[in-house]
């Protein structure tokens, strides 16, 4: 195993970064900047493949299915961000995107030894969320070959679930698990072997694709707008009425109204405003348009 990881991508030394620890702060942020900027022009390459896992999503969404990441340390923390985001960006419910971590919760903020490396227990964790034929699993790691995520996909599949593999080295045990693996290779880390940087950033930006993609092809963005946000707080109520406002160019006492008589839902208000009807019928048009406000819009 020690012999495996040390020839990965991601255990390689950086030889542009070997004296870095001779430079100020100024110097030091300038070699990671530069290294940082590889990751977009890497992700950029690999489009075509996250395009591809998105319509999976996309099409478990639309049946009824649910989305989940599997990662330890690092890995999973990242799917657990990108999962706890969708509620209140999209007003989804929280089962619909879930992120399961070696060592459970806890392993959010603490790390729980020897968690990542048991097959069985990602397997466990499968099976306790009921993973289906209407699923998505999305298998996070960098080196693509920790046991707990390992364990995890190969349930997966067992049970039915679309399995993809996400990670930053070529030709990993995930790609024999994973109905596709995104490989995101973007080079050794700034300081060696520490893939919560280039690696984590990679992760991130990809989950950020994955979501934000499917999210609008099921009808939670009008224009560039996210019209489904849920207005918890008073931030996210200032935010939802600036919403109403940029796409209706209502006035300030029409917005208020549509948003009173709405409930606070911003799609509602939108058609209210836009097509000139009712909470109830700019209901039944978003359902109607399978929740998507421009079909909403069409109908006459």
């Amino acid at each position: 195993m020690n012999h495996i990881l040390g020839s990965l991508v991601t255990e390689q030394p950086n030889d542009k970064t070997n004296a870095i620890d001779h430079l100020d702060s100024t110097g030091i942020m300038h070699l990671i900047n530069n290294e940082d900027r590889q990751v977009a022009e890497v992700i950029h390459g690999l489009i075509p493949q996250i395009a591809e896992v998105a319509d999976f999503i996309v099409e478990a969404f639309r049946n009824g299915g649910r989305l989940f990441y599997v990662g330890a340390g690092t890995s999973g923390r990242i799917g657990i961000l990108d999962a706890s985001e969708c509620p209140p960006t999209y007003g989804t419910n929280p089962e619909m995107v879930q992120g399961l971590i070696a060592g459970g919760f806890r392993a959010v903020k603490d790390p729980v030894e020897g968690a990542e490396d048991s097959e069985e227990l990602g397997a466990s964790d499968i099976d306790d969320a009921g993973i289906s034929v209407s699923d998505v699993v999305i298998g996070i790691a960098a080196s693509g070959r920790t046991p707990y995520v390992l364990g995890a996909m190969k349930r997966a599949g067992e049970r039915g679930a679309v399995v993809i593999g996400l990670c930053n080295n070529y030709g990993t045990p995930m790609t024999r698990l994973g109905k596709l693996t995104i490989e995101a290779v973007v080079g050794p880390e700034v300081v060696m072997g520490s893939t919560r940087m280039k690696s984590g950033t990679a992760q991130k930006m990809i989950l950020n694709m994955l979501t934000t993609t499917a999210m609008i092809r099921i009808g939670k963005v009008y224009r560039n707008l996210m019209v489904d946000l849920n207005p918890s707080n008073e931030k996210l109520v200032y935010r939802a009425k600036r919403i109403i406002e940029l796409a209706t160019d209502a006035s300030r006492e029409q917005i208020e109204q549509a948003f009173h008589e709405s409930e606070g839902h911003v799609k509602t208000a939108i058609v209210m405003l836009l097509a000139r009807v009712d909470a109830a019928e700019a209901r039944r048009r978003l359902t109607a348009a399978y929740g998507f406000v421009h079909g909403a819009l069409k109908e006459s």
